[in-house]
């Protein structure tokens, strides 16, 4: 493993991926779900933090930010409006509706087409904009017909008031289901190191193109206990578990676009430091199999 020359965008080094075929993004992006309050429920501890998150991530090289109406709720987006807006031509901001918040950590599905409208037209004034890049249903609402909910998000697309549409927490199945109704050209379901239940869905995504953004990224837990592989590698290249983490996340496939999120501008730092990693091919087989067991 070696790391590349140090750089003032590291993010840059992660890659490029066109999302849709016509957005170019850095592969490593940023979640916004941390920048709110506990539970993601509420503001956040400190605002001026926050926004000096955002502000340094697009100063590292990161143009792909993923956010929700969820996060807060409405909080997140206005957010992300406060530190980037007017945004630069290089910046792709991907939100999602679907789920609605009763509390910290509840989240209940809604996928009802007025609904669903309602909250893209509200995502459209809190970013700021006029399309929304990438809109996502947040969660499939197992009491909602799905070419209700999908028919309502062409219908946003063919009014031009969004441009792509992706999938959260999905299968193969119900994704090929969606493609039947309307193009998509992202999912975004729990990936990392230590759980790859959804190996599946990135295997379809690679042979699609389609973009793959793994939330929880960073998850190492016991892998990164002392005297682990991971954290043997990690010590002798100088680097984090958590960026060697990364590292193996970004090795792993083309499409993986990755969105580690932190309310820290110094653990942003380390975790966009991941990108400049480059694994062997060895050095990937033996945190392959360390995870998975």
């Amino acid at each position: 493993m070696t790391a590349s020359t140090p750089t003032a965008r590291p993010a840059e080094a992660s890659g490029i991926f066109r999302l849709g075929g016509d957005l170019t993004i850095n592969r490593l992006g940023y979640g916004t779900m941390q920048l709110t309050g506990p539970g993601v429920w509420g503001q956040p501890k400190n605002r001026d933090d926050a926004v000096r998150v955002l502000k340094r991530a697009v100063e590292l090289g990161v143009t792909f930010f993923d956010t929700a109406d969820s996060y807060g709720p409405d909080v997140a987006e206005p957010l992300l409006r406060q530190a980037l807006h007017p945004y630069g031509d290089d910046i792709v901001i991907a939100t999602k509706a679907g789920l609605t918040r009763q509390g910290p950590d509840l989240w209940t599905p809604v996928g009802r087409p007025a609904y669903l409208r309602q909250q893209a037209e509200m995502s459209l004034r809190r970013l700021g904009v006029e399309r929304i890049d990438l809109f996502q249903l947040h969660r499939i609402d197992p009491d909602t017909p799905l070419d209700d909910q999908i028919g309502e998000l062409k219908k946003l697309q063919d009014e031009g008031k969004i441009r792509h549409i992706g999938l959260s927490e999905v299968t193969a199945e119900q994704a090929e289901a969606v493609r039947q109704i309307a193009p998509i050209v992202s999912v975004q379901n729990l990936y990392n190191l230590t759980d790859r239940s959804s190996e599946d869905l990135l295997d379809w995504s690679a042979e699609q193109g389609i973009g793959f953004i793994p939330w929880f990224p960073l998850a190492t837990g016991k892998l990164s206990g002392e005297g682990s592989p991971l954290a043997s590698l990690a010590k002798q290249h100088g680097a984090t578990p958590a960026q060697l983490a990364l590292a193996w996340l970004l090795k792993r496939s083309p499409v993986m676009l990755p969105i580690p999120g932190t309310s820290s501008v110094a653990h942003l730092e380390d975790n966009l430091a991941g990108a400049t990693i480059e694994l062997t091919d060895e050095e990937f087989d033996v945190l392959a199999k360390t995870g998975a067991a």
